[in-house]
């Protein structure tokens, strides 16, 4: 396959990297990195200048991860499938990054593994707030992402019993499409207090239109107004599900068994992350509606992704035909 440099490529190459090394050498600018080198440092401030980036660290806002599970339902020719009691099948599990609208953990289980179970496996990021709901009810894996430096937002189940340890002053309780109740630090009421050796807090939260939601975080920074705003932002894994489940083929399979349907499964994923990849790099709007017109312009029709949804060149020395009235007329109906 032929190499394409990138864009942040293509500028720096007036730098003669050989020269800059010797410099480096010279004055010992690499003696005590370990993995980040004098010229990943330099390439890091470009980027920074030409994104106009105010800082190198990531704010709680770009690492934020939204977790949650849909359900596939499979035919009765798949009688090996097991059932969770509702459907008989498997389950996607997805962490989203709604930021960059890319899944970044991809799991395929059977219908009844809990979602806790898959979510224990995932790889703490420091600094990161997942958001999920009371389906991954886990004490042991919350403290594991309260000791990765790292935050959760959720729903508490309706049998945890939970007692105020004090009152948190609400600076403000208005939001989108929600009033904050209450903002408090909470603990266990049970006896089972050691179990989760963290500060966590409540947040009641009344919707605008609809009821009123407890939420439980760890994160005793962010205000109340924030952490229910995150929690609101859980509904784009929704729409991911809905999209994937609308315009991906996962309601019928090409195989019967098991590892068919996985592989099926896994590859309508990476399909979906390259279609956003390709948007993305050429600037290529993709309205959820125009998924199947433009995998058929790219497959089936080899037009270039870069030439889509793009008008076609205008030639300033042609003259433009007149309209007739019946065609202006047309224009303004």
């Amino acid at each position: 396959m032929r190499f394409t440099p990138s864009i942040l490529g293509k500028l720096v190459e007036p730098i003669n990297r050989r020269r800059f090394q010797a410099v480096v050498d010279e004055h010992g600018g690499d003696a005590y990195g370990k993995s980040f080198d004098s010229w990943d440092h330099l390439m890091t401030l470009i980027y920074a200048q030409l994104s106009g980036a105010s800082s190198l660290r990531h704010d709680g806002s770009a690492l934020l991860r939204l977790i949650d599970s849909t359900p596939i339902p499979l035919g009765k020719l798949c009688d090996w499938a097991k059932s969770n009691g509702r459907i008989r099948g498997m389950k996607l599990h997805v962490v989203y990054d709604p930021n960059s609208d890319c899944p970044r953990v991809l799991a395929i289980t059977d219908a009844n593994v809990n979602d806790a179970q898959v979510g224990r496996t995932i790889n703490i990021e420091e600094g990161a707030t997942y958001v999920f709901d009371k389906g991954y009810c886990h004490y042991g894996w919350w403290a594991a992402i309260d000791a990765g430096q790292a935050f959760f937002v959720t729903r508490p189940k309706t049998n945890m019993g939970l007692k105020p340890v004090y009152d948190r002053p609400l600076a403000a309780t208005h939001g989108d499409g929600f009033t904050v109740l209450e903002d408090a630090e909470v603990s266990f009421a049970s006896k089972g207090d050691s179990k989760l050796p963290i500060r966590l807090r409540r947040v009641i939260v009344k919707r605008d239109e609809g009821d009123t939601i407890t939420l439980l975080t760890n994160d005793l920074v962010r205000s109340a107004v924030d952490i229910a705003a995150l929690y609101k932002g859980r509904w784009q894994i929704e729409l991911l599900f809905r999209w994937i489940k609308q315009h991906l083929r996962i309601r019928k399979f090409l195989g019967n068994n098991d590892n068919a349907i996985r592989l099926q499964l896994f590859a309508a994923m990476i399909a979906y992350a390259l279609l956003r990849i390709a948007a993305r790099v050429h600037r290529v709007a993709l309205p959820i509606l125009r998924f199947t017109d433009l995998v058929t312009q790219c497959l089936f029709e080899r037009r270039h992704i870069a030439a889509i949804d793009r008008p076609p060149p205008v030639n300033p020395s042609q003259r433009k035909p007149r309209c007739s009235p019946d065609q202006m007329s047309l224009a303004y109906a």
